[in-house]
């Protein structure tokens, strides 16, 4: 059986290392393998499944769809900025991580992003790394905080051990989080600067065709005045299956011609004065109402497919009007290009748009429909007072965070601040079954003997250097997990067996496990370890280079002021 379940460890972990299957679908068919030769009970598969650490982590999730609603957020975003551009990083970075601590990180980006790239003093690509960074910096100081220190607090809650109290990781983060800040104030200053004083337009692809009876037909680009629009160039023309491009002023047009154009989607609408040219939108009828910004997420359904073959309209009631990768020059037929995670897509969506399930799990979204729904002053103010008096309480252990979460809830429905269709569409399904599935995977590690068996190995090895040097060990490979997989699902496979080492040493398994939690946490080297890296990367036009060279000075002051503090507040 020992060998049966390294095996599946193995291909968990090479699958989620390099195959395009969803985590939870590889997660899921793991612990399926396990129950099905008996590994585990049918008692204790069920019991995985409502782990109050895991209902706990639902239940924020479902809360945080009310508390994104808040109005103040929007006016926050427009104060953080100033024309000193050191000042305007020590606002952006305090602020945000004090969010962060409190709300879900994503949200908090997604709202202080969307004002940061209207600014004017600075460009985007100058503040929204080290937005991204300062919101993961900030969920590493409370229980809350980040939903990996809750699915660590869960794996704790399933090995029958004490949960974490709400600010258990507040000394060891409070300081990570201030020596990386002001790291960051100084490796911010690597990041692309745009000479520009405003922000550069977001540069989408755009795809138009000439209809029969245009008036296009048989003049050339520069008559047609095509070459005259001021913040949109026509780059290609797709006519036959045959790529025209660069194209010349005197190419003359024909019925069914394909123009590719590069440029400021804001200009889009003057496509629609030329007589007999269809944008790729129109032709769903949505083009000109509800235009919504996405991100595509990592693991989505649609990555990895065409624009075309995944059927928009029918899928999520919307259709593509431009896409945008990065720094990178796009070329072709709109439908024919293959989604990557981290593409920005201009939508023009419909009426079900907003309540079709599959949109949190595919895209985050950057604006439009569900960022700018915020609730009135007063109702913004009520509800982050209800959500501050269940933090306090819950911090004093007066009411558990599991009963306080679970009552504003019903508030919450009650009120209709959100729908039941709201917290059905964004319910955290994969979430749920990673968590619950590694909860099983690490329930099978223990019942074959092959946690104790690695445990010891590895205490065998390391005995003579010391705990330090495991802790040190657990920390960087929990790390290096997550820049290649996600937060969560590195978490979830290196906890097992740091728990085990540390009954192994016969010390405190606190600092062990949150050696594991901290760790989870530092993604600052690539824009694929963690959702709001991924967010921000097509609006700063950042590519790989920036993550490096900004995030390296930041993973290792955050590395050694974790590995420092840890043995200090929690002693072996």
């Amino acid at each position: 059986m020992q060998l049966f379940v390294a095996l599946v460890f193995v291909a968990l972990v090479l699958a989620l290392v390099f195959s395009r299957w969803r985590p939870a679908w590889i997660f899921a068919f793991a612990a399926l393998a396990c129950y099905a030769v008996g590994l585990i009970e049918t008692e204790e598969l069920l019991a995985k499944a409502v782990n109050p650490g895991l209902a706990t982590l639902m239940l924020l999730l479902l809360v945080s769809v009310g508390l994104e609603k808040v109005d103040w957020m929007v006016r926050i975003s427009r104060r953080l900025v100033t024309d000193n551009y050191t000042a305007s990083l020590l606002r952006l970075g305090s602020v945000t991580a004090l969010l962060s601590a409190f709300l879900n990180n994503t949200a908090v980006v997604a709202v202080l992003a969307n004002g940061l790239s209207k600014d004017s003093r600075h460009p985007p690509s100058r503040l929204l790394i080290p937005l991204s960074y300062a919101a993961i910096l900030g969920g590493t100081t409370t229980l809350i905080g980040t939903s990996t220190n809750l699915v660590v607090n869960s794996f704790l809650l399933d090995a029958g051990k004490p949960g974490l109290e709400f600010f258990d990781f507040f000394a060891v983060g409070i300081v990570a989080t201030g020596v990386s800040l002001a790291v960051l104030l100084l490796s911010a200053r690597l990041l692309p600067r745009n000479e520009q004083h405003a922000p550069a337009p977001a540069e989408y692809l755009v795809e138009a065709r000439v209809q029969a009876g245009s008036a296009l037909i048989g003049r050339s680009v520069a008559d047609n005045g095509l070459r005259q629009l001021e913040s949109l160039f026509l780059v290609e023309v797709l006519r036959d299956g045959k790529l025209i491009a660069p194209v010349p002023p005197y190419e003359i047009l024909a019925e069914g011609d394909v123009l590719i154009f590069s440029g400021d989607i804001k200009e889009l609408g003057r496509l629609e004065g030329f007589e007999g040219l269809e944008t790729f939108a129109a032709t769903s009828g949505l083009l000109g109402r509800n235009l919504t910004e996405v991100v595509v997420l990592p693991n989505a359904s649609v990555e990895g497919r065409t624009i075309k073959s995944v059927g928009f309209r029918a899928m999520f009631d919307s259709a593509v009007v431009g896409i945008r990768r990065g720094g990178d020059r796009l070329s072709g037929k709109l439908g024919n290009i293959s989604l990557r995670a981290g593409d920005n897509l201009l939508l023009a969506v419909g009426p079900d748009f907003a309540s079709r399930q599959n949109i949190s799990k595919n895209f985050a979204v950057l604006s439009g429909l569900e960022i700018e729904r915020s609730l009135p002053s007063r109702q913004s103010l009520l509800l982050m007072l209800a959500f501050a008096g269940i933090v306090v309480l819950a911090a004093l252990q007066i009411m558990s965070l599991f009963k306080g979460l679970a009552v504003m809830l019903g508030g919450l429905l009650a009120f209709g601040v959100v729908s039941a269709e709201d917290l059905k569409r964004r319910f955290p399904y994969p979430l749920l079954i990673i968590i619950a599935s590694a909860l099983v995977l690490a329930q099978s590690l223990q019942n074959s003997g092959l946690a104790d068996v690695l445990a010891h190995t590895l205490f065998a090895q390391l005995s003579g250097y010391g705990p330090q040097l495991a802790i040190i060990g657990i920390f960087f490979a929990t790390l290096l997990l997550t820049e290649i997989m996600t937060n969560n699902a590195a978490a979830a496979l290196v906890f097992p067996i740091a728990f085990t080492m540390a009954e192994s040493f016969g010390l405190s398994w606190v600092p062990f496990v949150m050696a594991v939690a901290y760790g989870a946490s530092a993604s600052f080297l690539t824009p694929y370890g963690y959702t709001t890296n991924l967010m921000v990367q097509n609006i700063g036009g950042y590519h790989m280079r920036d993550y490096v060279r900004t995030g390296l000075p930041v993973a290792l002051a955050y590395s050694a002021a974790v590995l420092y503090c840890l043995p200090k507040v929690f002693p072996f």
